[in-house]
């Protein structure tokens, strides 16, 4: 059995510039097919609009609001709020207060698949 516990992880800033702590992937556990993480957004903030051209993505948020866009489309969101990103699906999301959220990605995240908007 893994047990991996959030306060134990390193936090780290993806491509997007969210920080993240991987709970569960390929760097930290025996993970083939997905990963899940935390990622926080300070208020006012926002990430990179970008895209995965395999991965799909569950945003879940825990705490706080923010707007997210995917392909265009404008939602406000919040605690509960479940997100579904589709692969090679546009994205970015802003923090109108401080965000926390669960992101979960199909096949496990990596950098690699991060494609910002200018590239």
């Amino acid at each position: 059995m893994i047990v991996q516990n959030l306060e134990a992880q390193t936090p780290f800033q993806t491509k997007d510039s969210s920080t993240i702590r991987s709970l569960l992937d390929r760097t930290n556990a025996p993970v083939r097919n997905q990963s899940l993480a935390e990622a926080r957004v300070p208020r006012g903030a926002a990430t990179e609009p970008h895209f995965h051209r395999l991965s799909e993505e569950f945003y879940f948020v825990l705490e706080g609001s923010g707007v997210m866009t995917v392909d265009g489309e404008t939602r406000e969101v919040g605690p509960g709020d479940a997100i579904l990103i589709p692969p090679g699906a546009r994205h970015s999301i802003r923090a109108v207060s401080a965000l926390r959220f669960l992101c979960c990605c199909a096949p496990a995240y990596a950098h690699e698949d991060t494609y910002l908007e200018g590239c």
